[in-house]
């Protein structure tokens, strides 16, 4: 058995996965209502999909004026992770119909934590790394 010294004691979160399906038929402000209840009970969130850009930038924004507010908030660390960028003409033709279909970009996963438990979401294309505070 590997002993692992230098990590520390992580308390106290959850990671909660949301099918974007969940979240389809809300309209901006109850989409990011929803995600900021999952967030302030301290879980990461896995959202299949990716929100709208304004949506994304609003969730920042919120989540900027409530960090003097809300006791022990910091803000968010938020990252997408979308599929094979290195699709054919075609296949992104396809994508972008299934994706104004279902009203989302289902080849997208995104990652949101608070930035009492999540330090830094790290991408590249074989991995991703979320370094969690201690």
């Amino acid at each position: 058995m590997v002993k692992y010294k230098h990590l520390g004691k992580i308390k106290g979160f959850s990671l909660q996965f949301l099918p974007f399906n969940e979240i389809r038929n809300l309209g901006s402000s109850e989409r990011i209502k929803k995600i900021l209840d999952i967030i302030l009970g301290n879980n990461i969130l896995i959202l299949q999909g990716r929100l709208e850009a304004e949506e994304e930038t609003r969730l920042i924004e919120d989540t900027m004026a409530m960090i003097n507010h809300v006791k022990n908030f910091r803000g968010i660390e938020l990252a997408v992770i979308s599929g094979n960028n290195k699709a054919g003409i075609l296949q992104k033709a396809r994508q972008n119909i299934a994706n104004a279909i279902s009203g989302g970009d289902l080849g997208a996963i995104t990652i949101i934590g608070p930035e009492t438990i999540v330090k830094e979401i790290k991408k590249n294309p074989k991995k991703i790394e979320l370094l969690l505070n201690k």
